[in-house]
């Protein structure tokens, strides 16, 4: 039985939820989202509160059930909040700076890096060495922060590369004669 599955998720004052079918819609302010919701889980629209039902005799059922309700609010708080990961440069000269459409990281290699920002995606950069990724979409926005860490991860001896801000990187010792 699904523990996550159970809970009902609550909607705001100023969010519209529709489903048709087996497709959901929510509209906020910042934006819309749609979902196609599997053939084994029924969703159910009452007093503002979205409750999700399952197949009992499906055995995948119970997991799809808990997924279908994490991503339903995550569409929820998507639309009301947002999402955004913050991510930091450490290293001597590790620049980053944004451009329009696209983000230029210079990460100690002999040419710089281009990253394309892509659609319902904003980057900004505070400062030269810090990069914030934001969004609506919760996949969207760690999909993008995971590509942009993965060009210089950090490395265990200095700690240099691109991390997440409350990221901790175990620190190896150095070698020793």
């Amino acid at each position: 039985m699904s523990r996550i599955a159970n809970t009902p998720i609550i909607i705001p004052n100023n969010v519209d939820v529709k489903l048709e079918g087996n497709s959901m819609t929510v509209k906020g302010s910042n934006g819309q989202m749609s979902l196609d919701i599997q053939s084994c889980v029924n969703v159910e629209i009452n007093d503002n509160k979205i409750n999700i039902k399952w197949d009992q005799t499906i055995k995948k059922a119970n997991a799809h059930a808990g997924t279908v309700r994490a991503r339903l609010n995550n569409m929820v708080e998507g639309v009301t909040k947002g999402f955004e990961k913050k991510l930091t440069l450490v290293g001597v000269g590790y620049r980053v700076q944004v451009n329009g459409k696209s983000l230029n990281l210079s990460l100690g290699f002999s040419h710089p890096i281009t990253y394309p920002m892509p659609e319902d995606i904003t980057i900004e950069s505070p400062s030269q060495t810090e990069i914030v990724v934001k969004g609506i979409d919760k996949q969207k926005v760690g999909q993008v922060a995971a590509e942009i860490r993965a060009y210089r991860p950090p490395e265990p001896y200095k700690g240099k590369g691109v991390r997440y801000t409350d990221e901790y990187v175990a620190r190896k010792a150095a070698k020793k004669k």
